[in-house]
């Protein structure tokens, strides 16, 4: 027998018999073999038991240094908290799923259990006292691989019901598996692809988070289940960053703050992800909007409205109807032949105003733009605050251009999705390519033009000199996509500007336009949202910024703050002022101390704050303050007007907390 194994530094390691990657790392040092977690053979996750046969193998040793590591480690740990389960709770326990988490931001992993009784937040801490416990144990954790028979009668024998249902699934699969993989570890017997840690021992740092209900497969046919979330860590010290990072994003939930700034708020009467834009929410995203809409004009686009409501024949010819139809809300069927649809995306009815006239290739780009209201039908458990909604605006565009000017309105869609972010301070992102996945029959379109457009994507990001990874089974329906993926201040990465190429729909829809042969040619589509939608954006916007927004988006500007009566006419005359030079601006002269009012418009998160005395009443000037920063000293009203409307204009590039802002002081 000849075992070779390539490692990543090109050299080779022969072996005359099955070797385990452990031993392979104990052949290259002791230090490796201790520190090493998993492996990497021909590109698929391996336990460091597992034993490679004849043939050549492309080994990769994982450390806690590599992700994948992370991902082996908090699988483990779900399966240390079903055994804990168990032992706690009895053999009437049953354990459905229990995957790891890796793009989450506050869960690392979870198990849904069926279980005999409740069980509340309180519950927790003596499960993870029991999870200590089998750490403690040092359990080995042993991989079986038996037939489908053998591993649905183990499981059977145990109780565990559910895993029987998934094995039987298993067996209905064409073909069906030749084997089923199970991990034991003492009394635990699951069933799992893995990998898993050696021992048990080897989780050091988890914490068990909150309990939740789900549906048994995501059914709500089916029975509730108790859903049971935690983390976990190489080293304590990165679970303890972690939940500071969770306490801080409690501090910034959107949904909290947008009550306590009066920015939007979501009402039972009305309905569930219908939210309500209050003032100051309006204003937010007034500003954002008008903004956005000049920027466009610039560029070329010409804006549009289209109602909230087409036939449904409409969505047929796009395929959103009937190839979405889950996400969508029911048809409102006025007879059997005639019905109408609430609109789930804007381009169909952008492209009726495109099909409205004959167009010339000189006529071409044309450039179509809405903030135009669009409606899901998210299931109610995934509703949140801005963010996942039933009713929102897509910042929209649709562009008809020829296959020659395609790469070039690509880069332009590129550069005005890049300044959004700058200009928000949004700078920590990375591009991905949302390609087909041609094993999956979800796609519309020819073969030939998925190629092509995933072509001109690439030819775009790659001339740029972007940064970008691919992604197989991220593309729209009709075609792939450039996406931002973008970091907040917590790392929490969201998905938020979006540029999409689409040879199909113009297909579909039989557009045209008349060529300088004056024969007709067929457009090419691109779809893009810089924002993604003013919703979820501004929820995203309020964590990143806590609330507190840079002084061009802010809804109140500036609190004058008059210190007592005799200085009311003189705070009313510089908030007049304020508000002549085009700033948003709240005047209190309420008979509360001036401690209480500087207190209240900090909290409101106000940027700056014009105190006004007998002392500035006299010099015609301002004491003011930031809402950070704290006093900034006096200033003659004039400067201190000018420097807002500079930082204004500027979007936050120059500010009264810049070095030589200090001019203008009395």
């Amino acid at each position: 027998m000849n075992v070779t194994i390539q490692l990543p530094d090109g050299s080779t390691k022969v072996y005359d018999e099955p070797v385990s990657p452990y031993r392979v790392a104990q052949d290259i040092s002791p230090r490796l073999a201790k520190a090493a977690v998993a492996a990497e053979v021909d590109g698929q996750p391996r336990d460091l038991a597992a034993l490679l046969g004849e043939g050549t193998h492309r080994l990769r040793l994982l450390t806690d240094r590599d992700a994948g590591a992370l991902e082996v480690l908090r699988h483990t740990a779900s399966h240390v908290l079903a055994q804990a389960m168990v032992r706690l709770y009895g053999p009437k326990v049953q354990y459905t799923i229990g995957p790891a988490l890796m793009d989450d931001f506050q869960y690392g992993f979870y198990y849904d259990f069926d279980l005999p009784n409740s069980l509340s937040q309180e519950d927790l801490s003596k499960v993870e006292q029991e999870m200590q416990r089998i750490i403690s144990e040092k359990l080995p954790i042993e991989r079986l691989e038996v037939s489908l028979d053998e591993a649905r009668r183990r499981m059977a024998d145990i109780g565990q019901h559910y895993k029987a249902e998934m094995i039987d699934d298993l067996a209905k699969g064409q073909p069906p598996p030749a084997t089923i993989s199970l991990y034991r570890q003492g009394e635990f017997l699951d069933m799992c692809r893995g990998p898993h840690l050696a021992d048990t021992g080897r989780l050091k740092a988890f914490k068990l988070i909150t309990t939740a209900g789900a549906y048994w497969r995501g059914d709500e046919h089916n029975k509730m289940l108790t859903r049971v979330y935690g983390t976990a860590f190489f080293e304590p010290k990165q679970l303890e960053q972690h939940l500071a990072r969770i306490e801080e994003a409690r501090k910034r939930d959107h949904r909290v703050l947008g009550r306590q700034l009066g920015l939007f708020l979501v009402s039972d009467a009305v309905g569930p992800g219908l939210p309500l834009w209050m003032p100051n929410g309006a204003i937010l995203r007034m500003q954002l909007e008008n903004w956005l809409r000049a920027e466009l004009l610039k560029r070329g686009y010409q804006p549009v409205y289209t109602p909230h409501i087409g036939k449904l024949d409409l969505y047929r010819t796009s395929g959103h109807y009937p190839y979405y139809k889950d996400s969508q809300f029911p048809p409102i069927m006025l007879s059997q032949e005639e019905g109408y649809l609430l609109k789930p995306m804007n381009c169909p009815h952008h492209i009726q105003i495109y099909k409205a006239g004959q167009h010339s290739y000189r006529e071409l780009p044309i450039r179509l733009s809405e903030f135009g209201a669009v409606y899901r039908f998210e299931q109610s458990g995934e509703l949140n605050g801005l963010i996942r909604v039933r009713g929102f605006t897509q910042d929209d565009a649709h562009i008809f251009c020829t296959s020659q000017q395609l790469e070039a309105e690509i880069e332009s869609c590129v550069d005005l999705t890049k300044l959004v972010l700058d200009t928000l301070g949004l700078t920590d992102y990375r591009v991905r390519l949302g390609l087909r996945d041609a094993t999956v029959d979800k796609y519309i379109g020819k073969s030939e033009n998925w190629d092509l457009a995933e072509e001109n994507i690439r030819h775009v990001v790659q001339r740029l000199g972007m940064d970008y990874t691919d992604a197989r089974g991220e593309a729209a329906f009709y075609g792939p996509k450039i996406d931002f993926l973008v970091k907040d201040c917590l790392g929490r990465e969201w998905q938020l500007g979006t540029i999409q190429v689409d040879y199909n729909l113009p297909e579909r829809f039989e557009l045209e336009y008349i060529g300088p042969d004056n024969a007709p040619h067929r457009p090419v589509m691109i779809h893009r949202a810089p924002l993604g939608s003013p919703e979820r954006f501004i929820g995203i916007l309020i964590e990143h910024f806590a609330g507190a927004f840079p002084l061009w988006l802010s809804p109140v500007q500036v609190a004058v703050l008059s210190v007592s009566e005799k200085s009311n006419d003189y705070a009313a005359q510089v908030a007049d002022r304020l508000r002549q030079a085009g700033l948003r601006v709240e005047l209190d002269d309420s008979s509360q101390k001036i401690g209480a009012k500087i207190r209240q418009a900090t909290l409101q998160k106000t940027p700056y704050m014009a105190v006004i005395g007998a002392r500035e009443a006299q010099a015609g000037g301002v004491a003011v303050r930031h809402r950070t920063a704290g006093d900034l000293g006096a200033r003659s009203l004039e400067p201190f007007v000018s420097a807002l409307r500079d930082e204004v204009e500027s979007k936050g590039k120059t500010n009264l907390l810049s070095p030589g802002s200090a001019s203008g002081t009395i």
